[in-house]
């Protein structure tokens, strides 16, 4: 392990603050954030770009590892990315190796977990712990969670968030009491706002036509099978085709009991 990978490692695992400390440079990072970034506006942001995830890097590397993460990657490429389709993962980080040259790293964040959160389905919600009352609450939650898993790649060359060594690092400079979220997902909000579940009937309309099917599962949208004789057979012995459908434009025939 060189110099550099060395001292990530002993930053990550001597600092400890406390937590008066470690809220006081969170709130500096959520102002420094408001202040600079092109799409956020305000804590319940209604847009984010992946320059928001390049500017909380440099602003938590800097005020939580005295610069130890950029110094650890030296050359080696970081990405960010504001994902569209993690639908149950608050944020992810990877390693990439490819076959010929250096290995690069990559943190995303998934917009559809963050908008659908603090929008219509009231409750109290928690990240890693900690109770978050808006949007950008979630986001620090969830980015602090995915530095670590930065900082073990680099330093150790793995990542286990349900490992003690990831828990005690966030949990001493973060004051992190969990790794998992409750987020809102699009399921979650299918069955307060629309009463709709897996296994519901329900109509829609596609290309001026109506359509009844079976609610098969919640995503970003909503997957309908409908029974079609042309279609692809499932275990039931029956033939269906599936549409994707936004939960607005579903018409709830038979809800299903709980």
């Amino acid at each position: 392990m060189d110099a550099s990978r060395t001292e990530l490692a002993d930053l990550a695992l001597r600092t400890s603050l406390n937590r008066d400390v470690a809220r006081q440079r969170t709130a500096l990072i959520s102002e420094t954030l408001l202040s600079r970034s092109r799409s956020l506006r305000d804590p319940n942001f209604r847009a984010i770009h992946a320059d928001d995830l390049a500017l909380l890097f440099d602003s938590y590397d800097a005020a939580f590892l005295r610069g130890g993460c950029r110094r650890a990657l030296g050359s080696l490429r970081l990405d960010f990315r504001i994902s569209t389709r993690m639908t149950r993962a608050g944020g992810k980080t990877f390693r990439y190796s490819p076959r010929r040259g250096d290995p690069w790293f990559e943190i995303a964040v998934s917009a559809p977990l963050l908008f659908q959160t603090f929008r219509d389905v009231d409750r109290s919600v928690t990240v890693c712990g900690c109770e978050c009352g808006h949007r950008l609450d979630a986001l620090l939650r969830i980015f602090e969670h995915e530095l670590i898993h930065l900082v073990e790649l680099l330093a150790w060359n793995e990542s286990e968030c349900s490992e003690s060594r990831f828990q005690g690092i966030t949990s001493r400079l973060f004051g992190h009491a969990a790794h998992t979220h409750n987020l809102i997902t699009q399921s979650e909000r299918a069955a307060a706002q629309f009463g709709l579940r897996p296994g519901s009937r329900v109509r829609f309309q596609h290309e001026g036509t109506d359509y009844d099917g079976i609610l098969n599962r919640v995503t970003k949208r909503a997957t309908i099978l409908v029974e079609h004789p042309r279609g692809e057979r499932y275990s039931n012995g029956r033939r269906y085709i599936k549409f994707y459908v936004p939960l607005e434009q579903l018409i709830l025939l038979d809800p299903v009991r709980r």
